[in-house]
């Protein structure tokens, strides 16, 4: 920036730097989306392809920031966990959430069409908030995702029994006068008896929403493997040989082994499941939140 007797001006300016040493998360959240999704008619209680395109954004998101760890998110929010050593914009508060905020929001806009098979309008365009979070540890970590899980089984649980009486014509009123009061066992025996559905059958991503990770997959992990050649195999190759090698499939145990320069070479991937239970931890504490 050039100098000049205006420069003054950017005493102004308030920086938030976020706390050293903790994990920064940052949540995006719609804004005005109950009037988004009933302009583009989205499907109630749940549009997969709205989803879907949540899902894909958070990805392309996840691979232009590697400092993003781990990613949850289901109806109209998403939020990411940085690591946390993480100096992404030198831990700045407001140029972690607007940057991750804007590349979520560009993504989604460039991409709505392809998904939902409709092109946006002005002014229903998706607009989305950012907040940035700081936990000290892992198990507040844990808490806050197990925190939105839960929200997403519960609202998931309203809203498809919900609809499903809107449905099925009652009106909005109706519906909402009919679950006042009812607990998590009042409502999978209205959807069994009055809407013939099981909750248990319904999506996994409709029940447990999306999370996202790096993991590694058996093609690209794979590749990294070399298996040792006989060294008299191995004279006999030519320079062009040299460059093949053979690969064998790995199991956990081994891939729990291999050195890290292996380890690195990781794929952002989704997954639908239970993330309040220890199992998803175990089984991935090699690749997130080290």
């Amino acid at each position: 920036m050039a100098n000049s007797k205006f420069e003054y001006v950017k005493q102004f300016e308030q920086m938030q730097n976020l706390l050293p040493n903790t994990y920064i998360v940052v949540r995006i959240d719609g804004k005005g989306f109950h009037k988004f999704t009933k302009y583009y008619d989205f499907q109630k209680p749940n549009d997969e392809q709205g989803l879907k395109l949540m899902s894909f954004s958070a990805c392309i998101v996840m691979e232009t920031f590697p400092d993003i760890q781990i990613a949850y998110g289901q109806s109209d929010e998403f939020s990411f966990v940085l690591k946390k050593d993480s100096e992404l914009y030198c831990r700045r508060s407001d140029k972690i959430a607007t940057c991750i905020c804007s590349t979520f929001t560009s993504i989604y806009t460039l991409n709505f069409e392809k998904f939902m098979k409709k092109p946006l309008k002005f002014p229903y365009v998706p607009i989305f908030d950012a907040r940035c979070v700081c936990y000290p540890d892992l198990q507040n970590i844990r808490d806050y995702l197990s925190w939105r899980q839960v929200d997403c089984h519960i609202n998931n649980l309203y809203n498809t029994c919900f609809w499903g009486l809107v449905q099925k014509g009652m009106n909005k009123q109706e519906a909402e006068k009919t679950l006042a009061g009812t607990n998590a066992g009042d409502k999978n025996e209205l959807l069994f008896s009055k809407l013939q559905k099981n909750y248990n059958n319904e999506p996994e991503i409709f029940k447990k929403g999306t999370t996202i990770i790096r993991h590694p997959t058996n093609e690209r992990i794979n590749l990294k493997v070399e298996l040792d050649v006989d060294s008299k195999e191995q004279q006999k190759l030519n320079k062009k040989q040299k460059k093949k090698f053979k690969y064998k499939e790995l199991n956990q145990q081994e891939l729990n082994q291999l050195p890290n320069q292996q380890k690195e070479d990781l794929q952002v991937q989704e997954f639908y499941l239970d993330i309040i239970k220890d199992n998803f931890w175990i089984e991935n504490k090699t690749y997130i939140l080290l």
